[in-house]
């Protein structure tokens, strides 16, 4: 008795070409011998999946299977007695009979001649002793040469990683190691290339360090995605770096000379005498440095700091001090 390919592949017989193509890479990943313990049990199985997938994958096989079910499967001749089941039109599938003939729809030379067509010129024999047929077709008849039409073999399923970075690493650049423990057990080690200025979100793909391909194919890749761990000063602010640099009173009035830690080394920065709260400062080239050359700049928003828990004598010391003052209206031109 014939396989029911679909209950093989666990499909319903509406599924769509990408519906049986994703149960196919599932099982046959299942039951991969190089990844299952029972080799010989899990060959049969991978086989199995192979044959109902050659044939399910194939547009002219899989119509051929749904019409005609185990009899084609098993490559017997379903047109014994000159009869089509279900109405099948043979014209309409391989454009009429061949020849000068003006008669049905079956090509000259009958099933054996439709076989041809679809498998190849050995199609229609049966199977001698040892012989087998076709991928597809365990145990069926239709020769075993030139029977069936080459296609690339099946790319390996590719891996889904994360990975969390410092964010010193994604604004230079880097190394970072990941552990992967494969299908076997092995636990492998490997190294992702960060390129600099990544941001949450991007992928990295590791070529051939996905899953193997279940019939002899490249192996899958690895799509890592990177997430970017926050700083406690340092932020993005677009393609440049931000830092909030806090700053005393004192040098907000008085202007001062201050080092300041950059990704790139320590830098000395001049904040200008009167800067207020939220006053910008652009170090130009100090921010992330793509390697094709390109260099954001590191934007410093000065935070004036006030003092806090200030004792009787302090406050009549600032008191005396802002009486002194030009007096001004810095909230003048808030309206609504």
């Amino acid at each position: 008795m014939a396989d029911d390919y679909y209950k093989t592949l666990g499909v319903s017989r509406s599924a769509s070409a990408e519906e049986i193509q994703k149960a196919y890479r599932r099982l046959a990943r299942k039951y991969h011998p190089d990844l299952a313990e029972d080799k010989e049990q899990a060959k049969q199985k991978f086989q199995k999946v192979q044959h109902a997938y050659d044939v399910l994958s194939d547009p002219k096989k899989k119509e051929l299977f749904d019409q005609f079910g185990s009899e084609f499967a098993q490559g017997r001749n379903p047109f014994q007695g000159g009869q089509t089941p279900n109405g099948f039109d043979m014209e309409q599938m391989f454009g009429g009979a061949g020849g000068g003939g003006g008669g049905g729809g079956m090509p000259p030379g009958g099933f054996e001649e439709i076989l041809k067509q679809v498998f190849g010129a050995g199609a229609g024999q049966a199977a001698g002793p040892g012989g087998g047929g076709p991928r597809g077709f365990p145990g069926a008849g239709f020769g075993g040469r030139g029977n069936t039409r080459s296609r690339a073999p099946v790319k390996g399923e590719d891996i889904q990683q994360s990975i969390t970075i410092p964010f010193a690493t994604a604004v230079l650049g880097g190394k970072h190691q990941l552990s992967l423990q494969r299908a076997s057990g092995k636990v492998e080690n490997l190294t992702v290339t960060i390129p600099a200025g990544i941001t949450t979100g991007k992928k990295i793909r590791l070529r051939g360090q996905g899953y193997p391909s279940p019939e002899q194919g490249p192996q899958g890749d690895m799509l890592v995605t990177v997430q970017v761990a926050p700083h406690p000063a340092f932020e993005r602010s677009g393609d440049n770096l931000l830092l909030v640099l806090p700053i005393t009173i004192f040098e907000a009035i008085e202007g001062a000379k201050i080092d300041l830690p950059t990704p790139h080394g320590e830098v000395t920065i001049t904040v200008p005498a009167g800067s207020s709260s939220g006053k910008r400062l652009r170090l130009k080239g100090m921010g992330i440095r793509k390697s094709e050359g390109q260099a954001s700049d590191l934007m410093v928003e000065l935070k004036i700091v006030v003092p806090e828990d200030l004792d009787e004598s302090q406050e009549q010391l600032l008191q005396a001090f802002a009486d002194s003052l030009e007096p001004v209206t810095p909230r003048a031109g808030i309206t609504w």
